[in-house]
């Protein structure tokens, strides 16, 4: 069983309808990815705060679990202001970090589909910020 992944920049308070949407990048403005979970979410919250893993998967807990199986997650606002903050030079050496990581390495991730996602988020921040919203990640389970 995988998992499909939308990561929407929205209004504080939209969780609950992010975890209701069927595709929540129909509604709001976001990107979608297979397999992105709390742990690889985890570890691009490390590479970009410094913090440890343990401590960075403790700030995932879902805010909202919808009925049919969805789940919402609420990205780090530091996260978010790093992403918005970094240029393409910098978000290219997160991307090959990334890529180089045990959660992305053991599910054999492309290196250029790891760095097309972490431009995708660089520019879902900059937006998030520019209009006051946050990032969440609404994952659905994929029935294989």
């Amino acid at each position: 069983m995988g998992i499909l992944t939308n990561i929407v920049a929205a209004e504080e308070d939209e969780y609950a309808a992010i975890g209701e949407s069927l595709r929540p990048v129909d509604e709001w403005s976001g990107i979608e990815r297979r397999g992105i979970d709390t742990a690889k979410i985890a570890t691009l919250h490390c590479l970009l705060t410094g913090d440890e893993f343990e401590e960075a998967v403790g700030s995932y807990e879902p805010v909202y679990v919808a009925d049919e199986g969805a789940v919402v997650l609420r990205i780090a606002d530091e996260v978010l202001e790093r992403l918005a903050a970094l240029d393409e030079d910098a978000l290219e050496l997160v991307a090959e970090d990334l890529a180089a990581t045990e959660e992305y390495e053991m599910e054999q991730w492309d290196a250029a589909d790891v760095q097309a996602m972490v431009f995708e988020l660089g520019d879902l921040a900059r937006l998030a910020e520019s209009q006051g919203q946050v990032l969440f990640v609404w994952m659905h389970p994929l029935l294989t």
